[in-house]
């Protein structure tokens, strides 16, 4: 199982949203490098839900449930789509500012390569940050 960072800004998709859902199509991804992170995520990873631009923090835990396909949105067919179902929050957000002042995560990808909207999250990275999300604020 591999695991996985996505992003959504909450005023345009939150994690209530996703909760209330309990599972949605995650499409309009255009950029070619989370495009192919997302090509590359299976049925059964794990990936932390993350909102951007307001909040910048983990909320939350999904699963995908089904693999990449042509995105409905996209009108060239060239980028893909997979299909999320919600697990469950997170005991309490983790922010960016949490995570960027940890050392732990100097080469995590939400760091690196910020402006992607899907990154992967390695094994010692997702255990942290579920570490953080159980510790007092």
């Amino acid at each position: 199982m591999s695991t996985w960072l996505i992003k959504s800004e909450p005023d345009s998709y939150s994690w209530d949203e996703m909760v209330r859902d309990g599972r949605t199509v995650w499409n309009g991804v255009r950029n070619h490098q989370a495009a192919a992170n997302l090509r590359s995520m299976a049925i059964g990873d794990r990936a932390l839900f993350y909102h951007s631009n307001i909040g910048k923090q983990a909320v939350g835990i999904v699963e995908i449930v089904r693999g990449h396909f042509v995105d409905p949105t996209d009108p060239t067919g060239k980028f893909v789509a997979v299909e999320v179902a919600a697990v469950e929050p997170l005991k309490r957000p983790v922010t960016l500012a949490e995570i960027k002042a940890d050392p732990r995560f100097a080469d995590l990808k939400l760091v690196t390569q910020s402006r992607l909207s899907v990154v992967p999250v390695g094994d010692e990275h997702w255990t942290a940050i579920i570490a953080l999300s159980r510790q007092a604020g």
